[in-house]
């Protein structure tokens, strides 16, 4: 289990390796992505509070990278934290996520990105619900659930 600890470790010194890597330009992502999707994941935006179609969805399955399609969450872990997007405890296995400090606006935040294709998903805090205490705060525009077959 990922800890704060961990998460600033990885930011400061290195990632772990992902599984694969994809790499396109950027005419191709706008290409495959809609105008929302590539301002968030390619452009690092983010959606309106409350107004992502994944914020209030609490559907088995799994929550793949807009981009790649690459797993990074699990259902089992996603919580209702209030702050308007879906949020998570924990990434679906240690090398699905990096880390990268983020001083924009003014702040010092760790931003998450898909490992496999950099697409940025969001940010984590250190505000989460035990036994982890992370809050994985993800745009809704930026992955996709993958609905388990019952």
């Amino acid at each position: 289990m990922l800890t704060w600890k961990d998460v600033i470790n990885f930011s400061v010194n290195g990632n772990p390796k992902p599984d694969r890597r994809i790499v396109k330009s950027e005419a191709e992502w706008e290409a495959q992505l809609t105008p929302e999707q590539y301002r968030i994941t390619r452009l690092k935006g983010t959606e309106r509070a409350h107004s992502g179609a994944l914020c209030a969805t609490y559907d088995e399955g799994k929550y793949n990278c807009v981009c790649c399609n690459s797993q990074l969450f699990d259902s089992t872990i996603k919580f209702s934290s209030g702050t308007g997007w879906p949020s998570f405890t924990q990434p679906i296995k240690e090398n699905a996520i990096k880390y990268e400090k983020d001083t924009s606006y003014g702040m010092v935040r760790v931003e998450v990105l898909c490992n496999v294709c950099d697409a940025h998903l969001g940010h984590v805090f250190p505000d989460g619900p035990e036994p982890s205490g992370l809050r994985y705060c993800v745009n809704s525009e930026s992955i996709q659930l993958e609905r388990e077959e019952k």
